[in-house]
């Protein structure tokens, strides 16, 4: 019993090493490849400079940023989590499962409500209007 305990936190370290152990191996062959003249590195200020979207940078200062981007981005993580949780749900229980019936249901019925409000709170706010009236 203890043995099976141990092996899956054996196997958790095991990938969590190879996680960071193949990162830094990658970067630290690149930089070692400089040496060997194999990555060559020569600086200069075109290639120090900012670079974004095609367009040389007008000035230092970076501009600003659209908050709204944000907005988006929030209400994008928040739908595809949902995806990610109702797919695997939809696959293992169906949506009337003789095992868990109508607890099942429920626990994902009450999920989507909550889903539902904050997509409403967001459309209400008007956070999903780019261009309002104010």
């Amino acid at each position: 019993m203890f043995e099976d305990y141990f092996r899956q936190y054996a196997l958790l370290i095991i990938f969590a090493l190879a996680a960071v152990s193949v990162p830094i191996g990658m970067m630290t062959m690149s930089y070692l490849g400089q040496f060997a003249r194999i990555r060559p590195s020569r600086p200069s200020e075109v290639k120090e400079s900012a670079y974004e979207g095609g367009m040389p940078p007008f000035s230092d200062r970076p501009a600003r940023f659209n908050f709204r981007y944000y907005y988006y981005a929030l209400l994008f993580v928040v739908f595809d989590v949902e995806t990610i949780f109702l797919f695997p749900w939809a696959v293992k229980y169906g949506v009337m499962s003789q095992q868990f019936g109508f607890a099942a249901l429920g626990a994902v019925l009450v999920f989507l409500i909550v889903v539902t409000f904050g997509y409403a709170y967001a459309w209400r706010k008007q956070a999903l209007e780019w261009v309002t009236n104010e």
